[in-house]
């Protein structure tokens, strides 16, 4: 009987130990892509700001290919925004289940 409680006792050490070290090891991956993620935010932000500023200068020329390109960067700016606010709002999510 002590036999196999001993047995039993060793193979469960050995379930902890790895499920300890998968724990930690995908705790370290999680954390790193949080902190991609928030790089790549700021990153965004950035270009969103530069973007913004390009598009409030006035076109004084009205060939057709600028203004085409001017719409093109108006829409890459609304893209960079709605990018910005889902990987936020997943944020937002995640840290909201965290509190409750």
């Amino acid at each position: 009987m002590i036999y196999l409680l001993s047995v039993l006792l060793v193979v469960q050490t050995i379930a902890l130990a790895f499920s300890t070290y998968f724990a930690i090891k995908f705790g370290r991956i999680i954390l790193s892509v949080q902190d991609s993620v928030e790089d790549s935010l700021d990153i965004l932000d950035k270009r969103y700001a530069s973007i913004s500023r390009v598009l409030q200068i006035p076109l004084f020329y009205d060939s057709p290919e600028i203004k085409r390109v001017h719409e093109d960067i108006k829409a890459c700016k609304d893209t960079v925004l709605q990018v910005a606010n889902l990987i936020g709002r997943i944020e937002d999510v995640k840290e909201g289940d965290d509190e409750g």
